[in-house]
C-alpha cells in the first residue's frame, strides 16, 4: 500500500510513476479518503471506480494472499511484485491462472530504463 512517508518505496516510486505520466491509484486503508501525492487513497482494490492494468505490489509477502485475491476480483491481469514483496505461493497459484506476474522488479527502474531510452 502507499505510505505518506516520502523514504517509503511505495511514495518515491509512485512518485517517478506520476512524473512520467503513469495513472496511479492507490490503496492503504490507514490512509483511505484522504490524498497522497494528488491522488484519493482507497481504503480497498475493490474501491477503486476504473478499470486497471496492472497491480504493483508494496506489501510484505507474508500480507500479499489477500492483496492477490482483491486485485483478482476486480480484473486486473497483470501483477507486479517488488523487490522484496513476492510470495512465491501466491505467484505459483496467480501464474498458474494465466495471469502475468513480474516478480523481482522495481517498475521505477523499468520505467526509466524503457522510457529514457
Amino acid at each position: 500500500g502507499i505510505s505518506s512517508d516520502p523514504s517509503r518505496p511505495s511514495y518515491f516510486v509512485s512518485e517517478v510513476l506520476q512524473r512520467y505520466g503513469f495513472k496511479l491509484y492507490f490503496v492503504n486503508p490507514k490512509y483511505a479518503g484522504q490524498e497522497i501525492l494528488g491522488e484519493k487513497v482507497y481504503r480497498s482494490i475493490l474501491d477503486i471506480p476504473d478499470e486497471i492494468d496492472i497491480v504493483d505490489i508494496f506489501r510484505r509477502p507474508v500480507d500479499v494472499p489477500p492483496v492477490a485475491e482483491e486485485a483478482q476480483k476486480k480484473g486486473f491481469k497483470t501483477f507486479w511484485f517488488q523487490p522484496g514483496t513476492v510470495n512465491e505461493d501466491v505467484v505459483k497459484e496467480l501464474s498458474q491462472k494465466g495471469y502475468n506476474v513480474i516478480t523481482d522488479k522495481c517498475m521505477k527502474v523499468e520505467a526509466m530504463r524503457l522510457l529514457e531510452e
